[in-house]
């Protein structure tokens, strides 16, 4: 019988639910202090998770909570790039 691999669950800063890793894309401020999109998942900072959802996006945009979590500005090009990202 094959061991069950655990799956790697995150929690989503918007809308606070727990989902699996691949469901989210993770945004990382690097300790250069630049803000990044993590596809690996891997990157070395302080990092963020936002469920792969355009009205996620919009509410993570317009409540400035990257901002906070990150304690860095998030410019717009983030969130234009994760829109592009979906589609």
């Amino acid at each position: 019988m094959m061991k069950q691999r655990k799956i790697p669950m995150r929690t989503c800063v918007v809308t606070k639910e727990k989902c699996e890793k691949k469901d989210l894309v993770r945004i990382v401020r690097t300790p250069e202090g630049v803000v990044e999109i993590d596809l690996t998942g891997k990157k070395n900072g302080r990092g963020a998770y936002l469920k792969k959802d355009i009205e996620v996006f919009e509410k993570a945009k317009m409540s400035k909570i990257l901002d906070r979590i990150l304690e860095v500005e998030v410019q717009d090009e983030i969130f234009n790039e994760l829109e592009s990202m979906l589609k």
